[in-house]
């Protein structure tokens, strides 16, 4: 189903009035042979779609926490091959749409042809690329679209008008709207420009838009969803898996009743 089972999951829960909640999890933290234990415990939890980080050695638009978690996936030896083997084999049995978060140089050093038929196999929906710019993105994009799996775009808060007008044409999936400036991470708050920001985007876009980057507690994705389509939580959602607190993953995540509450207000 690829891209189609991502595009469900948006419409029924805009069509509930729910938000989606993203969860970031890093692939091989722990072991790859936990992969299935942690999709499935951030699935129960009550998370919309998985966005599974690819390590890298040099994750230029991670925080502190999301390296270390790469680092010690890299320690088990984990590699993009492995966790698409991992992903097809336990795919089945997994109900929720996995979206893949990785670098330029793993998709190249597999093969951009290959990488999209292995994705495909392990029923990717779509994919993440920080570091490639539009204008660069055919290489990647062109073999992802031939197996209808989609490449995420980003529009992040120094976007001309100009840019977001660019990157939102012929999007698919979602758009991946950058809440902070700078790397992944906790925060303690955000600007209130950051809601304008969030509802023109949303305006403009036929696809959902969904913000990430420092949320890290129920408040903020709860205040943040009520803008936008969506919201993305990964540092914080690391460090728990790795403390194996999945009730505190649960308390994360809004409830519909959380979202309609914070949008009457």
């Amino acid at each position: 189903m690829s891209r189609m089972k991502m595009e469900q999951t948006f419409e029924t829960l805009r069509n509930k009035g729910e938000k989606a909640f993203i969860a970031y999890i890093m692939a091989g933290d722990g072991g790859l042979h936990n992969l299935k234990h942690q999709i499935l415990s951030i699935e129960e939890a009550g998370a919309s779609v998985i966005e599974l980080g690819i390590p890298f050695s040099d994750p230029v638009a991670d925080g502190p926490v999301i390296q270390a978690a790469g680092q010690r996936a890299l320690a088990e030896g984990v590699t993009l091959r492995s966790i698409l083997i991992e992903l097809a084999r336990i795919k089945e049995d997994i109900s929720i749409p996995v979206v893949l978060m990785t670098y330029a140089n793993p998709v190249l050093r597999l093969g951009a042809d290959t990488f999209a038929e292995m994705a495909a196999q392990a029923d990717v929906c779509g994919v993440i690329i920080p570091d490639v710019p539009l204008e660069e993105a055919a290489e990647f994009s062109t073999p992802l679209a031939a197996h209808d799996i989609a490449m995420i775009r980003f529009i992040t808060l120094s976007s001309s008008k100009a840019r977001i007008k660019e990157v939102i044409e012929g999007a698919q999936g979602f758009i991946y709207a950058v809440t902070v400036r700078g790397t992944t991470g906790t925060r303690e708050g955000f600007d209130d420009t950051l809601y304008d920001y969030l509802e023109s985007i949303s305006e403009m876009s036929d696809v959902p838009v969904c913000a990430g980057f420092g949320i890290s507690t129920h408040d903020q994705a709860q205040k943040v969803g009520s803008h936008c389509d969506g919201v993305i939580v990964g540092s914080r959602i690391v460090e728990l898996l790795q403390q194996n607190d999945i009730e505190e993953i649960k308390r994360l995540i809004p409830r519909s009743a959380d979202i309609a509450i914070n949008t009457s207000n």
